[in-house]
């Protein structure tokens, strides 16, 4: 693994130098593919497991902007803690980049309960205090600290703390795949009441100060830092993840809200549609309209999709005409019609669909649109234009799938979103 500097803005990425292309992976909630027993970071068919120390290493240490090249699926794995990763920095030095850092800072209470899991985030402190308690199921070695996350002090009291396993956790994980380089010189292992470990245990209260890294790289997926008290009683990445899932939800809102019902201006180059890419829509289509209603059970007012143009292994490019008849215009706006952002966000939701419900086994099926990430609305779609909609399946997996997919008018990008969705039967 290196670590390399990386310009403003930047953010963390992850660079897979062993694979073509060299592919990277944003250090960003929305890439979290799995979180059993660690962090994993997906795009497609590239992943990269457990990256949680190495992200609380940087965010601990302050770092906004970093490429981290890695000729592996995972970052090495050290003595199990954030100790070698930090050293690397501290070795390199750390530069001051011009651009303002913005914090996010807790305004209101954010309160999470998940499995044994409660997490509550709650405002008032000038930057991030985690209050955390770490225990099994049966309640051994419970430990509890409180602290507030400073350079100085993750260096001092947590970037140190090694992972840890329960004895009976251990058969689990092999038979999983998991822990292939697992030994006692990486982690430390608890069985009843012994703790076994290559040496002594580097702080008395060494498990519930692990538990406050894996937060800190966790919370680092936000992609800025947090300024609030989180009180954190048995964390587990799982739970880690779907707080910073809230957080980025709640930071997105106002704007997702000022984009689907605020009137853009009037945009005097805009006023007349704008004409197709005929080279996109030459030829026979690969679904008919009456195709299209065969595979998806929407229909009038909702059926976003006219016709579908292709359809090459997982991605579909779909079509979707928009009349002055469409009957949103009435009231958004009138004397300033404008397609409202959440019904091109659903036209890539249906061509997804139809991607999942074309599959023989799933004939007949509904697909629930059940999340929406990175959404962004770029430009007014106007009557008399023709949306077309491209849309990639990222993921499928048994009953849910994963796509990204983006809506064009006239070779321009006016609206793209990443989509989930669960399949039920009909």
């Amino acid at each position: 693994m290196t670590i390399l500097p990386a310009p403003p803005n930047t953010g963390i990425r992850f660079r897979r130098v062993d694979l073509e292309g060299k592919p990277e992976i944003e250090a960003r909630i929305e890439n979290v593919v799995e979180t059993a027993r660690s962090t994993t970071l997906g795009k497609g068919n590239v992943k990269i497991h457990t990256v949680e120390h190495v992200l609380a290493a940087l965010a601990g240490c302050g770092i906004d902007n970093a490429i981290i090249e890695l000729d592996a699926n995972e970052p090495p794995v050290g003595d199990g803690s954030a100790r070698h990763y930090c050293r690397l920095i501290e070795s390199a030095g750390i530069e001051v980049q011009p651009e303002q850092r913005e914090p996010w800072v807790v305004t209101e209470p954010i309160k999470l309960e998940l499995g044994d899991s409660l997490m509550t985030l709650l405002p008032g402190n000038p930057g991030l205090r985690i209050s955390c308690t770490s225990a099994d199921k049966q309640g051994r070695f419970t430990q509890f600290l409180s602290l507030d996350v400073t350079p100085e002090s993750w260096l001092r009291d947590i970037a140190h703390a090694r992972t840890f396993c329960f004895f009976e956790e251990i058969e689990v994980l092999i038979r999983q795949g998991l822990i292939k380089g697992g030994s006692l010189e990486n982690a430390i292992v608890i069985r009843d009441d012994a703790v076994l470990t290559t040496e002594p245990l580097r702080y008395p209260d060494e498990f519930v100060r692990h538990k406050i890294l894996d937060i800190i790289g966790d919370l680092a997926l936000l992609g800025r830092p947090v300024h609030g008290h989180l009180i954190a009683l048995k964390p587990s990445h799982t739970a880690n993840c779907a707080l910073v899932r809230l957080i980025d939800a709640q930071i997105r809102k106002p704007l997702a809200a000022a984009q689907a019902f605020a009137p853009p201006p009037e945009d005097r180059e805009q006023t007349q549609p704008r004409s197709a890419d005929t080279s996109e829509l030459a030829g026979p289509p690969a679904l008919d309209p009456l195709a299209v209603m065969k595979i998806l059970p929407h229909r009038y007012p909702f059926l976003m999709i006219d016709k579908v143009l292709k359809i090459e292994g997982e991605k579909v490019v779909a079509l979707k005409n928009v009349t002055f008849n469409e009957p949103y215009f009435q009231g958004h706006f009138p004397g300033h019609p404008i397609m409202p952002g959440v019904m091109q966000l659903e036209a890539i939701a249906q061509a997804a669909g139809i991607l999942m419900l074309k599959r023989a086994e799933n004939a007949g099926k509904i697909a629930y649109f059940i999340s929406a990430e990175q959404v962004k609305w770029r430009k007014p779609v106007r009557p008399g234009d023709t949306l077309v909609i491209e849309v990639e399946l990222i993921r499928a997996r048994a009953k849910i799938g994963r796509a990204r997919g983006r809506c064009l008018v006239g070779g321009e990008v006016v609206s793209e979103a990443e989509v989930a969705f669960m399949l039920q039967e009909g």
